[in-house]
């Protein structure tokens, strides 16, 4: 008597376990699921099960030492957050592909603004094509504030374990405050107090 039957029975239960354990990911984050791959298109591996929500201030990394991954200034020099310490620092990973971090750029560039001296403000892009694709990217949103540092080889989105775009906010210390998954209004009262957590303000 041939076992077929069984062997088929098995394996479609395998790929209806495999199918429920998918999970969408959250509508304000980018990823290449559902698209035509595009040639730098990346997302990170998936987030183990942590309290990260999109769209909240997470504070269950607090305190934590920010990644050792190096990452290209715009001046060419290769730089950790170490290379920041002193003051607070605002991390955002993006790239020219996310649409929801380019609708955020704008309010992230005028955060910088109002922020000054007190909070350093990077926006790290994670395009596989570094400067070619970033470069003409910032020329034409003429950013007033924003720099274009670049990490071609996601070291940070990688060590983050999120879709893009994620925002950190580091102590002067280089410890982490919260993060926040997806997109956001980084000029808004409420951003800037959240910000604000950094310097004790």
């Amino acid at each position: 008597m041939s076992s077929r039957p069984g062997v088929v029975l098995l394996l479609g239960s395998a790929l209806f376990a495999a199918a429920c354990d998918r999970q969408a990911a959250p509508p304000e984050q980018a990823t290449a699921q559902g698209r035509a791959p595009v040639s730098d298109e990346v997302v990170a591996a998936p987030a183990p099960a942590t309290k990260s929500e999109p769209g909240t201030f997470d504070r269950s990394h607090k305190g934590e030492a920010a990644p050792a991954a190096a990452f290209t200034a715009p001046d060419g020099r290769r730089v950790t957050f170490a290379d920041f310490r002193g003051k607070p620092l605002l991390v955002n990973l993006w790239a020219t592909w996310c649409a929801p971090c380019v609708a955020e750029m704008p309010t992230l560039d005028d955060a910088a603004g109002k922020l000054g001296d007190t909070v350093r403000v990077l926006a790290v892009s994670q395009d596989l094509d570094g400067a070619a694709k970033v470069a003409p990217f910032f020329a034409g949103r003429k950013f007033r504030h924003l720099q274009p540092y670049l990490d071609p080889a996601i070291a940070l989105s990688t060590a983050f374990q999120a879709n893009l775009p994620v925002t950190v906010l580091y102590d002067a210390r280089g410890r982490e405050v919260w993060r926040r998954m997806g997109g956001y209004e980084w000029n808004t009262p409420e951003a800037l107090a959240a910000i604000g957590e950094a310097t004790g303000a």
